[in-house]
């Protein structure tokens, strides 16, 4: 049953997704850690591959940058093809002195001050949670693997905040007693519209920058960085029942 985003068959997608932003990290996560491998969208050159990892089918799909186009992905998952689970998997930036490059962060609640859940439901929502289910798999599976994950809030902008005329303005803005610790651009939508179709949703994130690290981190290092997260999602969605 094709959307006008989607021209996978009702069937071709798995029960839980991991999303990455990045369609190219999609294929990259797909060809690199998952059997039996199918691409079931390309859409937009929005890819969609849906596989098996130690024989439980999986489905990774990209969501694009920005909450409007990971609201358009993850709806259309969860009403029209049967989705349960989707585990967001992307990059950040750090709002914290302590965190380092390549961090793992992964949040327990959203913040936005823009107008997703109004304009979605009529509903001026501007913090939602993540799943806790979801968030307990991934917070065991890290215990398992000697994993250091950070649990906080995160700011979901949107706009990118580095080109921000005035980023200490938007801070002021956040509720005093959230104290994120990261910012991103698709967390909010996603928990959203995983809490109005009753549904599970996870974001993990790799720092990637920050006002408070000069380093540059090598292709390598990135790389690397974001493989160990890639394979913190797809180790606890083993866990899911």
């Amino acid at each position: 049953m094709p959307t006008p985003h989607n021209e996978a068959k009702l069937g071709e997608i798995a029960k839980t997704v991991i999303m990455p932003g990045d369609p190219l990290r999609a294929k990259y996560i797909a060809e690199n850690f998952l059997e039996n491998v199918k691409l079931v969208n390309q859409v937009r050159g929005m890819y969609a591959y849906t596989g098996t990892y130690h024989g439980k089918e999986l489905t990774v799909m990209a969501s694009g940058m920005g909450m409007p186009s990971m609201g358009i992905y993850s709806y259309e998952l969860y009403q029209f093809y049967g989705v349960e689970n989707i585990i967001r998997i992307g990059s950040c930036g750090s709002y914290k002195p302590e965190l380092k490059l390549f961090d793992i962060i992964l949040a327990e609640k959203v913040f936005s001050e823009g107008n997703f859940a109004l304009t979605l439901n009529n509903d001026t929502c501007h913090i939602v949670e993540a799943s806790n289910e979801l968030n307990t798999n991934l917070i065991h599976t890290a215990e398992e693997n000697n994993l250091n994950l950070i649990q906080g809030n995160t700011v979901c902008t949107d706009c990118f905040d580095v080109y921000m005329t005035d980023v200490n303005e938007f801070f002021n803005r956040i509720p005093t007693d959230f104290n994120p610790v990261s910012a991103e651009m698709e967390a909010f939508a996603l928990f959203y519209v995983a809490k109005i179709l009753h549904k599970k949703a996870s974001c993990l994130m790799s720092i990637v920058d920050s006002k408070y690290i000069k380093e540059i981190a090598t292709p390598e290092q990135r790389q690397n960085g974001l493989n160990t997260m890639i394979q913190l999602a797809l180790d606890s969605t083993l866990k899911i029942k």
